[in-house]
């Protein structure tokens, strides 16, 4: 008789921007849909996003955050995977530390413990971020140290490994790849036993990820450059590759399924007239991340 477990638990530890398709409000669809309970930790409460919106209601919810991971370790609770992005305090980055060391060894109900995404949400472009501190960017490149699985794009690659940022596109193809793979040397030191650099512009139009497999192997998945950006496309990236490699176990795939799945949210949402700073027409294309 085969046993049948309940839907694997990720517990999702991002903001709840009510406007705006970002964080939690596209990381809860896409997960729940690829066929997980995921258990949102909220770590700010705001009325949109930050990226084209003004004058906007934001909550701080770091009070709230260790007493709901107490309540969550007086009930038992387990998880599949610990999935963490944007922080905006040192305060933050220290409680999700808690929370990794707290969740980390529990085993779910399948004997599989957790595997621990940290997506260092710090900047674009060669920018951190207006809100990024010099403090927050050591407590990240200390958190960065507990992940399994890090997601870094190439802004946040640099400033992790304190690199100079370049601009890839102005690179010729094989100055680019050589300058990404010193990175990719540089978070290795990191010690996660998977690593993709997103967001790699390069000079013959496309965007690359570098991938780093447990074994060391690496890999390229590109596809053609978009015209338009969106915010949130990130966490989409990120919550399908986390999905589709609890699913399968195969990295390499999962980034191709996460590259594709973005690229073609992307591409569909440019027809549709609604402001870029709405994020990408998620709703009618989660459909394709079911599996029976």
């Amino acid at each position: 008789m085969s046993t049948h477990f309940p839907p694997p638990r990720v517990a999702a530890i991002h903001d709840l921007s009510c406007l705006g398709r970002c964080a939690l409000t596209v990381i809860l669809p896409t997960l729940s849909v690829m066929g997980y309970q995921v258990i949102p930790l909220p770590t700010a409460l705001l009325s949109t996003h930050t990226g084209g919106f003004t004058d906007l209601h934001f909550h701080d919810l770091t009070p709230d955050m260790e007493e709901i991971a107490a309540h969550f370790s007086r009930l038992g609770t387990s998880f599949r995977a610990i999935y963490s992005g944007f922080l905006g305090s040192v305060e933050q980055i220290e409680v999700v530390s808690r929370f990794v060391d707290r969740f980390g060894d529990r085993p779910d109900e399948s004997g599989a413990s957790p595997l621990v995404l940290i997506d260092p949400v710090m900047g674009d472009e060669g920018e951190l971020y207006s809100t990024y501190t010099p403090d927050l960017m050591r407590g990240m490149r200390v958190l960065a140290h507990k992940a399994d699985l890090l997601t870094p794009n190439l802004t946040e690659a640099c400033f992790l490994t304190d690199t100079p940022y370049r601009d890839t596109a102005a690179l010729s193809r094989e100055e680019a790849e050589l300058y990404v793979q010193g990175l990719m040397d540089r978070l290795e030191d990191f010690g996660a036993p998977r690593t993709v650099i997103t967001g790699i512009h390069l000079s013959d139009g496309s965007l690359a990820n570098l991938g780093r497999e447990t074994d060391g192997c690496r890999f390229w998945v590109s596809r053609p450059r978009q015209e338009r950006s969106y915010p949130g496309t990130g966490d989409i990236f990120a919550s399908v590759l986390l999905g589709e490699l609890l699913r399968t176990g195969e990295f390499r795939g999962a980034c191709e399924a996460a590259a594709e799945f973005v690229a073609h949210v992307i591409q569909a949402s440019a027809q549709v007239e609604r402001p870029v700073r709405e994020g990408v027409s998620l709703e009618s294309h989660l459909h394709l991340l079911c599996h029976s």
